[in-house]
């Protein structure tokens, strides 16, 4: 395991690279998989009941993407601090990057932050993440790649006491051909459920990364989310990975990335 960019926290690094040299044609982002708090920042103000349910980190994504990374020889770049202290899946003017309350919960430590408090997160949480997202990929281009972006989370079944009927969740931004092509995968199953933009869409501000690091770049690019009870130990997971590896390899020229008979345009 390889850690980059030092974080301005005093403890540890945000980023997380793991199989940095992986020539799978794929790069695994992982922006909610941790739930560790700065000792800087003090307490979360929560206990940890809470700490350990959806709102602090998406259960069982951190995992998934490791097997997904083994089957796919695919770098992987994992954010170690929880969402609540700083949401990487979101720019620094984006009003839920910090958020006052999640499903109905008061987060303490975030209540009425000055501008210069969330500055400083930024600085030390997103950006270390963001140049190590930005290492892995350059390493792979240089290595003659043109890697395709997958960014990988877990969703909770209840919502704001909303269910959701939905096992899988294929996301994307503006170019939407990497998901296009999963999905006619994906449709024909009757094992499980997959949809386009469920249980979240662009327009909840979720497609980020895909856009920072997989439109501006020219790259294919995608989300997953899978629903969190269906990847809560290591055999489910490694069954996700297997279900989502298949998909990818089915959409993807692995050895490129390129999707088959396509140009990537933005």
């Amino acid at each position: 395991m390889a850690e980059l960019s030092a974080s301005m926290f005093s403890d540890q690094s945000a980023a997380v690279v793991e199989n940095y040299a992986g020539n799978g044609g794929v790069v695994l982002i992982c922006e909610h998989a941790g739930q560790q708090f700065p000792r800087s920042i003090g307490s979360p103000g929560l206990d940890s009941d809470v700490m350990s349910t959806h709102i602090a980190w998406d259960i069982g994504a951190a995992e998934l993407a490791r097997a997904l990374s083994n089957l796919l020889d695919a770098p992987l770049v994992l954010q170690r601090y929880s969402r609540l202290v700083f949401d990487c899946n979101r720019s620094l003017d984006a009003k839920d990057a910090i958020v006052e309350e999640s499903d109905s919960i008061t987060i303490p430590m975030n209540v009425n932050l000055s501008q210069e408090d969330r500055l400083q997160r930024y600085e030390a949480v997103y950006l270390p993440f963001y140049n190590a997202i930005d290492e892995v990929i350059e390493g792979c281009v240089q290595r003659g790649q043109q890697p395709a972006i997958v960014s990988v989370h877990s969703f909770t079944p209840v919502l704001d006491g909303q269910l959701r009927e939905l096992d899988l969740g294929v996301l994307h931004d503006s170019d939407s051909r990497l998901a296009d092509r999963i999905l006619s995968q994906a449709e024909p199953a009757d094992d499980y459920c997959a949809r386009r933009n469920e249980p979240y869409a662009p327009q909840d501000g979720v497609t980020h990364t895909l856009t920072t690091h997989g439109i501006k770049r020219n790259l294919p690019n995608v989300m997953f989310e899978v629903r969190n009870d269906l990847v809560r130990d290591a055999v489910t997971q490694q069954q996700w990975a297997q279900r989502l590896g298949n998909l990818l390899t089915g959409a993807l020229d692995i050895k490129s990335a390129s999707i088959p008979g396509q140009k990537i345009v933005s």
